[in-house]
Parts: structure tokens; sequence; C-alpha cells
């Protein structure tokens, strides 16, 4: 929670002291203040306010901000649990006791995917390093029973110490679907291991990172979201086990093989599993056999079952757990047969790599883990991502700008493994210079390999082609301009760089490749020096006929030769393809066209439709469909065109069925949607 303004902190101080002596002083619920009190003693001299820097990348830059939060001492040695979101990204941390003394603290680790921190407090720091701390116990959440008295204790909208009084509403709260289900943090969904534990003892922000305390005095929780009126706390038992990692190696070990769940769906005739709804490319379930349709019913011996998606995180916590190095056991059903598969777990990555700041090229970067390869479709984890652009900056004002997403791989020829890697390539180029440095660099972006030179430290922008009609390249390029012609070695010459080349077409029968220099069509010089001339060489194309052939000049590798192509008929764009709007569903969608294959990497078998758009609030949206996912089949039945999905359509309408599952894809993942449509 960002710090606001003193008239705001005025507000909630009088808010809360009217709060807690209203919860104190009532006496008509199950606990009395004889009940509270002790329990209050026992934890409120562990409580800490939290105040951090953190930093996050923004702009092209790491943007550093200030927010507070709670947290509480759990060891002698002034080990402080809190959330990672409180201070998973910080880079200063200042604690205050409840005795007001402030202490610093450093970050020890951070786990996003149980939203969990734990800080260790500076001893040489405080006033008296020899008096004792505060120190609180961790209880039992699985006792935790609705209607139990619970006190949530915590520093609300960064004021001093608080406690208000309330009961558990919900011991398996998740985050409801109307939330899209989701909470994410640095690219881990919360949710995904965590069932909170609701409950109504009023929380605000900086309540976070607070323990929740049974009549016991013990922690059976650490708060962190609020939904309406209920709050919800992680449990005192996922939370022990993920601390005790953080503090033993300053990160948690997890295992993975590449699965994600979801609940049986309701026409599904087994009596118990969990519905595998997307099994990673290259993952060991893959390897396995695993794949999405499939319905597991025991892991590694234990029985599996997800009737509901409160029944997910615990399957999650099971699957995450698995030993590291040994073989587990698999039972799933398929088509009514029971398989038993083997799979070797591996080590669970983070989602997202570390942000960085590379000021001389006005940038903000990441390494590349093994999930953000495998979202973008690469093979390996080389090259750093661009994660944001300073405006004004030397990648920015490139005369081929660097972009968001763009992923950095070669700079001056030398390869880019990681960013430690391209801060010491960096470092080596400006090493004895002043001013600025130009940078011949590679660059990935989408499919294209493309080469830019960028001023390190400085600045411009560039336009993407229009879509060719008539005879097309099927090629992508970059113009020649005057610094990348005369850093590949062509000064004084224009035309027209090739990037991509694309599968089967009249260019990959022709010979042309990625790197061929294109500087005349049928003896004209292709006039393209600057990045307004993007459009010349397609427009030169264009102007031909189908049917004929184009005579290509092109420089490869330093010598000059003449390419014959034959001139082919541009795809179909998605204003051509066939589409349809479906009102009872209320949703559209259209045929795939080859941008749309080429773009989202899609094989060639793949057979499935787009949806333009889902309409909010429809049956459709209800069910969870998105615009873009890519619609495989209905109930079992292919839709691969518009006319037969269509068909399907019609065939449901008369059917009437009760429950309709849509099976699509959604980036590199399937999933299942059950829509209830109703027929009036």
């Amino acid at each position: 929670m960002l710090i606001k303004k003193s008239c705001l902190f005025v507000a909630a101080l009088f808010a809360a002291s009217v709060l807690l002596c209203e919860t104190l002083s009532a006496s008509d619920g199950a606990a009395d203040r004889t009940q509270i009190e002790p329990a209050i003693a026992k934890v409120y001299p562990a409580l800490v306010r939290i105040y951090v820097v953190s930093e996050e990348p923004s702009g092209g830059r790491m943007e550093r901000q200030r927010s507070s939060g709670s947290g509480v001492i759990i060891s002698p040695d002034g080990y402080v649990v809190t959330n990672h979101h409180v201070a998973g990204t910080a880079v200063r941390i200042t604690c205050t006791l409840s005795d007001g003394e402030e202490v610093e603290a450093e970050l020890i680790g951070t786990d996003p995917m149980s939203d969990l921190a734990v800080l260790k407090l500076k001893p040489a720091a405080r006033k008296n390093p020899d008096k004792p701390l505060g120190i609180a116990q961790w209880g039992d959440s699985s006792k935790l029973k609705v209607g139990d008295v619970v006190l949530a204790m915590g520093s609300p909208m960064a004021v001093s110490q608080s406690v208000t009084r309330g009961i558990v509403s919900n011991v398996q709260m998740i985050m409801p679907k109307a939330m899209s289900g989701q909470f994410s943090l640095d690219g881990e969904d919360v949710g995904r291991i965590v069932r909170w534990i609701g409950h109504d003892a009023v929380i605000f922000g900086g309540n976070s990172g607070g323990p929740l305390v049974n009549l016991d005095g013990e922690i059976v929780g650490i708060n962190e979201i609020g939904l309406g009126s209920l709050g919800g706390a992680i449990p005192s038992n996922l939370a022990k086990d993920v601390v005790r990692q953080l503090i033993d190696k300053g990160y948690v070990s997890r295992s993975w093989i590449g699965v994600n769940f979801q609940p049986r769906l309701k026409g599904d005739p087994n009596q118990s599993g969990a519905l595998v709804a997307s099994v990673v490319q290259g993952s060991p379930a893959e390897k396995a056999g695993i794949r999405a349709g499939d319905v597991v019913v025991r892991f590694n011996g234990q029985p599996v079952n997800a009737d509901l998606p409160e029944h997910l995180p615990p399957l999650n916590q099971l699957l995450f757990s698995a030993p590291l190095g040994e073989v587990v056991e698999i039972v799933f059903i398929r088509d009514g047969r029971e398989i038993t598969a083997e799979v070797a777990a591996e080590p669970l990555q983070r989602a997202l790599g570390e942000p960085h700041e590379l000021k001389p090229w006005g940038i903000a970067v990441r390494d590349i883990t093994r999930m953000m390869a495998l979202e973008r479709h690469r093979n390996d984890t080389r090259g750093v991502l661009v994660h944001s652009v300073r405006g004004g900056g030397g990648a920015a004002t490139a005369k081929l700008p660097v972009r968001n997403e763009d992923i950095i791989v070669r700079v001056e020829g030398r390869p880019v493994e990681d960013v430690a890697a391209l801060e010491a390539i960096t470092a080596e180029l400006l090493e004895g210079k002043t001013g600025r440095v130009p940078a011949l660099v590679q660059l990935e972006r989408n499919t294209e390999q493309l080469l830019t030179v960028v001023m390190i430290g400085e600045e411009e922008n560039r336009n993407r082609p229009a879509s060719a009609s008539k005879p097309w390249s099927s090629m992508e390029t970059q113009v020649l301009t005057p610094d990348l012609a005369e850093a590949i070695g062509m000064k004084g010459k224009s035309g027209v760089r090739v990037t991509d080349v694309f599968k089967d077409q009249a260019a990959e029968r022709a010979g042309i490749k990625i790197g061929d220099v294109i500087t005349a069509v049928n003896g004209g010089k292709v006039k393209a020096s600057q990045p307004g001339d993007q459009d010349v060489f397609d427009t030169m194309i264009r102007r031909l006929r189908v049917g004929k052939k184009a005579k290509l000049e092109i420089v490869r590798d330093g010598e000059t030769m003449e390419v014959e192509m034959n001139l082919e008929a541009a795809p179909a764009d998605d204003r051509d393809a066939k589409s349809m709007k479906d009102a009872d569903f209320e949703f559209s969608a259209r045929e795939l066209t080859y941008a749309d294959r080429l773009r989202m990497r899609l094989p060639d078998e793949f057979k499935g439709v787009l949806l333009q758009k889902v309409e909010n609030g429809g049956w459709a949206s209800l069910g969870g469909l998105r615009g873009n996912d890519l619609l495989i089949s209905i109930d079992g039945k292919a839709a691969p065109t518009v006319a037969e999905l269509q068909a399907v359509l019609e065939e449901i309408r008369k059917a009437k069925p009760r429950h309709v599952v849509f099976f699509v894809r959604r980036g590199i993942h399937t999933l299942f949607c059950e829509i209830e449509p109703d027929y009036r």
C-alpha cells in the first residue's frame, strides 16, 4: 500500500482507533476481553510496521516507490514474516517495532507463488542489541473452523500496530471467477497453491503481512488480501513450510511436471480425479504421454480429486512437493481405461527473470526463464528480453527502434547469453570512450531476425509495412539505412535486408535467405535508405503482375547475384476470411489466415477458428471464453472452418444439451470451457 498524504493518515488513524475500541469493548461475541487480552499480549510485542523502498521496471528504467505493510517476528534472532507484495522487490527496508524502535532489515528470501517473504532485523542497527525481541508462535491452521474467533493484527494505512476482531468465515476461500480467478505476482498465480482463510476481522491496506491470530495467541495465518468485507489470510501450515525454506536457503524448492489442472467437467462420468487442462510442450508430463483431457486419479500413490476450483490448490501443492530426481507414478483415465505413467519431476523455475536497468541503452530488461521461452515459442533461454524502453534513450531513437518484448541476441557480433553478458559487452564498448558509441544489435521480434544500430545512450522510430495486396514478396524486410549499410560493409548502398522468409512461399522456393540484401527489382534500384522508405520494396512488387517473374538483385555474404522469383497472389487477410456471429452464445469467429498462423506459430496441422470477440456478460463470456481464443472443438466435434462450426452449433440448438464444452487453445495452453446456455 503506497503511503498517502497526511490527511488520509489522520482519517485512517481515527477509524482504526474507533474500530479497536469498539471491537475490544464488545462482549456479545464468543470471546470477551478475558480471552482476547491474553492472546494480544502474546503476539502484540512481535508486531512490526514495515516501510520499504521498492523497485519495479517501467518506462525503460527501474522506478522506485515507497510503501508500507505489516509483519511479525518469529524467532529470537529477528526473522520477520511478511508478504512478497510488501517487501519482495524492496531495496531498502525499515521496521518499526511495537515499542516504537526503528530497525533496519534485510530481505532474506521471497516467494511470489505463496506471496510470502522473510526479513531479518539487523542487530547492529538496534539501540540496544541485547534487548530481547517479542516473538510469536505458529499455530495449526488445519484446526480452524468456521465461526472461530480470530484477531487481525498489523498496521493498517501505516498507522501504529492495531488489532481487529472477527470470526473465521471460510477456511477454503479462493479468488472468485468474477475476478478472473487469478491473483498474480511476478508472473506467479498465488491462488494456484493458496486457499485463504476468510474472516471478517476488518483489514485495510497496510495490514498485508500481519498475522491472523487465534485465541491461544498463535499465528494461524498471514493476512494478504481483501475481498469485499472479507479478509484473506495465507494458512499458517502453508506459511511455515515456505518460511522454513526461505530461512534455510533463500528460496523455495518445488517440482514441475508441466501439467495444468482444472475441475472435472459436470458431464464427466468419472467419480473422482482431476481434469488435465493442458500439458506444456517438452515437459516431463508430455514426455510421459500425458495429454489434455486425461483425468488423473492418483499421484505418487495418493488419490486425486477435483470437483471444484477449491480442490485445486491442495492438488497443486501435492504436485509441487514431488521428490526431485525421483520417478513419480501418475495414474489417469483416458477413454475409460486406466493408464499408469512414470514422470521424472524437474525443478520449478521462476516465471519471470529478475528485472535490470541498462542506463546506457535506456531500457529495462529481464533474463529469459524457461516459461518465458515457452510462452514465446523459443527453444532456449539465450538472449535478453526488453521489458520497456525509455523515450529519448539510445534504444528508442535508433533508426530501427528497440521495442518492448524484443529479444537482444547479439551485440557487435558477440552472442548475448543473459543480462550479465550484455552488461559486460556494454562496459567494454564504453570503456575509455566519451559520448555515444554505435553498436550493431541483432534482435528477435516475433519471427523476424532484425539488425539495428543503437547509439548507446541516445534516440528515433519505425513503421511496419501494410499488408501486401496483388502480388506479395512473401518475406519481411528492413530498410538498409546508411548506418546499417556501413555496419555490414555496404556503405553508400540502398535497398532492403531480408529479415524473415515465409515457409513454403515464393521467396523460399526462389532460394532467398534471411540476411540477403535486395538492391534491385527487374533492373530498377530499390531506393530505400530511410525509415520512411519501408514500403518502397513492397510497392515495387505490388506493381507487377501475378503469374509473372521478378528478377531480384541481391547481395549475400558480400557477393552480388540475381534470383528469379515467381509472383504469387497474397494469401487472404482477415478482411477476406470467412466469419460468423452466433447470437445465442454471443461470440463472433473467423477462419485463420496465413498471417494468423505465422503470428501465433501454429503448426500446419492445427485446425480451428479464431474467436474474434466474446461479448461481456454473454454465455460464452460467462463460460470463460475470451477474444483471441482458438476454438478447436465443441463437445468433441471438430470445428476447423466457419461452415463446420455453424453446423455444430445448429446441432446443439436442436439437441439443447444442458452443458456445452468448448475446447480452446489460449497461448501455449489448452483449456476446456463449460458453458450452460439458455435456449430461449
